[in-house]
């Protein structure tokens, strides 16, 4: 059976990957995940930020395809830490990139929505479009990219790009998920602002692991190259204000404490309004855009503590 390793497999998505390709019907990989501080066994330990112990990897492993989920992806760790960040996002990439194109491996990467500038009036977004990333998160991921399209060749490399993530997994994982938590407040009588200016589309982390296993056994059946870019997205379009509307809706709490936070016009902003992702290059290989219902989604994960 061929062999498909995840990096990051401990983290957020990667966790939600790796399930998907062992839960498919009808399994075509042996996936085996790669981790680093929380790595504990069948996850491997393997620090991408060494090139050495990722040739040592590969080698060792033979993987037809890696997914590459592992990356800082929070704008305000990023910003904190810029050198740990493009050490990740950027040189670890360039290191891997450079591995699996040595070796004829096909390597997938998972970047971001938050590569475009978001701009009103831009939306959608579709895969041809000029990158333009707003913040130092959208640019590490961008420079990524750009080491996958330089460095693996004959388009042995991919990119797919992802918009804000929810899914099982930690509340403070995910900055969809953590809105929970605040929500949760509003039972103590506190007043929560929350952002009723930007436009997210949230999309669950089980729908992207569906799409990778879609897109490796496209890769595998065909027996041809794929996009070099590819896009999904949940469909749905919220506000973070919405969203913590219909999370205390769920949970049977007073949403009056909920205070809107919208920016005055011309105040800067220095985060994207808009950066839904068009997924017609999805479509076009005949992969499903289909995606979770998101307030039927929360109605299933919240519904046991609803009191």
């Amino acid at each position: 059976m061929p062999k498909i390793v995840v990096t990051g497999a401990t983290g957020f998505l990667g966790r939600a990957v790796v399930l998907s390709f062992e839960q498919a019907t009808d399994p075509t990989w042996e996936v085996v995940g790669t981790g680093f501080s929380r790595a504990t066994p069948p996850i491997h330990k393997l620090d991408i930020t060494d090139s050495t112990a990722i040739a040592t990897f590969l080698d060792q492993e033979k993987p037809q395809v890696v997914i590459h989920c592992a990356a800082n992806r929070s704008p305000e760790s990023v910003a904190a830490s810029p050198d740990a960040a493009r050490a990740l996002n950027v040189d670890a990439t360039a290191s891997l990139a450079s591995a699996t194109g040595s070796r004829r491996i096909m390597l997938i990467y998972i970047s971001t929505d938050y590569v475009f500038p978001g701009r009103k009036g831009e939306a959608p977004y579709e895969f041809t479009q000029k990158t333009e990333p707003a913040n130092l998160y959208g640019l590490t991921k961008r420079d990524g990219e750009k080491k996958i399209l330089e460095l693996c060749p004959d388009a042995l490399g991919m990119v797919l790009r992802v918009p804000v993530l929810y899914g099982k997994g930690l509340n403070e994982e995910s900055s969809i998920n953590v809105l929970v938590d605040a929500v949760k407040k509003l039972q103590g009588g506190e007043k929560v602002k929350m952002d009723h200016w930007a436009r997210r589309f949230p999309t669950c982390t089980s729908d992207v692991g569906r799409v990778l296993v879609d897109i490796t056994n496209f890769y595998r059946r065909c027996e041809q190259f794929l996009p070099r870019i590819l896009h999904f997205s949940g469909p749905e379009c919220f506000t973070k204000y919405e969203m913590a509307s219909l999370f205390a809706d769920i949970l049977g709490v007073d949403a009056s404490g909920l205070v809107k936070d919208v920016p005055e016009e011309g105040e800067g902003v220095n985060r994207p309004f808009d950066t839904q992702l068009g997924t017609a290059s999805l479509q076009g290989i005949g992969i499903s855009r289909a995606a979770e219902d998101f307030r039927g989604w929360w109605q299933r994960e919240l519904g046991a503590v609803r009191h």
